[in-house]
């Protein structure tokens, strides 16, 4: 499967994932800016992305300590997501987040 990340400069940046990866992984792993600084603990906003509208409503709801953690995020919006929380599934094919 594919996810696509808008770079800062507006660039798209295809990366090729699996079933049961953290969208965070995908992302360090072509060399986007995500720290992931707590490693998925929920501990920091280091890996926060925007999720596209559309493939927003495909994916599970946040948990109130990943909402808790966006509000601490730099330029959040109303489809900030943490890449960590996001575990990719065969319905998020061709999903795409912008690097904020």
């Amino acid at each position: 499967m594919k996810v696509r990340f808008e770079t800062t400069d507006g660039a798209i940046v295809e990366a090729e994932a699996s079933p049961g990866e953290r969208l965070l992984d995908v992302g360090q792993r072509i060399g986007m800016p995500l720290e992931g600084t707590c490693e998925g603990q929920m501990a920091c906003a280091t890996c926060h992305v925007v999720v596209s509208p559309r493939d927003f409503a495909l994916l599970p709801q946040a948990a109130e300590e990943e909402e808790d953690m966006l509000d601490l995020a730099l330029n959040a919006a109303r489809t900030s997501r943490l890449s960590c929380q996001i575990v990719l599934q065969q319905e998020n094919d061709g999903l795409t987040v912008r690097i904020p």
